[in-house]
C-alpha cells in the first residue's frame, strides 16, 4: 500500500500568507484584504520626481499612510491641514512615520504643501495604481459635512474656494471621482488599521489613526477629546 506525501510546510506557508493578506478594520467595518505581493513594488513619486518603492515606506517603521482625494478638494485640504498639526515629537516618541499620498502628478506637491502647511513626507500616485489595488472607491459620492472632525468650512464657501484654486492653475490635480483612505502599516507587512472612505467626507478621524499607531493624541478644533490643563 502506498500513501501520497503531503508537504505540510507548503500548506502552513500558504495559510500564513492568507492570514497576512486579510486584516480587519476597527469596529463594525467589513474585512479589508491587503495584497502585499501586489502593492509592495508599486512606485510613488516625491516632489522632485524621484521614484519610491511603496514597500520601502513601511518596511522598517510603523507608518500612518493617508491616501487623499484630489489636491483641489477643500475637504482634502482641511484634513491635511490638521495632519500638519500633529507634532513631530509625538511621532518620533512612538517611532511612527506619517505619510500622505495623493492621486495627482508630483509637480503639484510643492504647492499643496504651501497651502496646507504640511511639511511631512508626501508622495503621489498619479496613475492611481495603489488606489485601485487597495480597493479605494472610484466614484463621486458626497457625504454629510456635519459630524466631521476635520472639515472646517461650509459647503458653499468650500466649493467656491476650490473653484478659485482650480481657475488659478487651470489644470486638474487628480481624478475628481477618486476617494481616499487611511492605513497603519508596519514595520514590515503588518496591518494595524485600515479605513476605506465611503464618500468624500468619510475621513478617518486623525486621533483614531494616532491611537491605532500608538501616538499621543492631539487636540483639534473639532476634536477636543484631548484636554490640556
Amino acid at each position: 500500500m502506498s500513501f501520497m506525501k503531503t508537504d505540510v510546510s507548503d500548506e502552513k506557508d500558504s495559510v500564513i500568507e492568507k492570514v497576512v493578506e486579510l486584516n480587519m478594520s476597527r469596529g463594525d467595518k467589513q474585512e479589508i484584504p491587503i495584497d502585499f505581493e501586489a502593492i509592495r513594488d508599486k512606485i510613488v513619486y516625491d516632489e522632485m520626481g524621484n521614484q519610491i518603492r511603496f514597500g520601502d515606506i513601511y518596511k522598517h517603521q510603523k507608518t500612518i499612510i493617508v491616501f487623499t482625494r484630489h489636491f483641489l478638494c477643500f475637504i482634502c485640504k482641511d484634513y491635511v491641514e490638521d495632519l500638519a498639526i500633529v507634532p513631530l515629537e509625538y511621532l518620533q516618541e512612538a517611532n511612527v512615520r506619517l505619510v500622505v499620498i495623493g492621486p495627482a502628478p508630483y509637480k503639484f506637491i510643492k504647492n499643496f504643501r504651501k497651502e496646507t502647511g504640511f511639511v511631512g513626507t508626501m508622495y503621489t500616485d498619479p496613475e492611481r495604481e495603489l488606489y485601485q489595488l487597495l480597493k479605494l472607491k472610484d466614484k463621486t459620492q458626497h457625504g454629510q459635512l456635519k459630524g466631521s472632525k476635520h472639515i472646517k468650512q461650509g459647503l458653499f464657501m468650500g466649493i467656491m474656494k476650490s473653484m478659485w484654486r482650480a481657475m488659478q492653475v487651470q489644470e486638474y490635480q487628480g481624478n475628481v471621482a477618486q476617494q481616499g483612505g487611511a492605513f497603519v502599516i508596519g514595520p514590515g507587512e503588518v496591518i494595524h488599521h485600515a479605513h476605506i472612505e465611503k464618500n468624500a467626507t468619510d475621513q478617518c478621524p486623525i486621533n483614531d489613526l494616532l491611537e491605532e499607531a500608538g501616538v499621543q493624541l492631539v487636540s483639534f478644533p473639532k476634536d477636543t477629546r484631548v484636554m490640556h490643563l
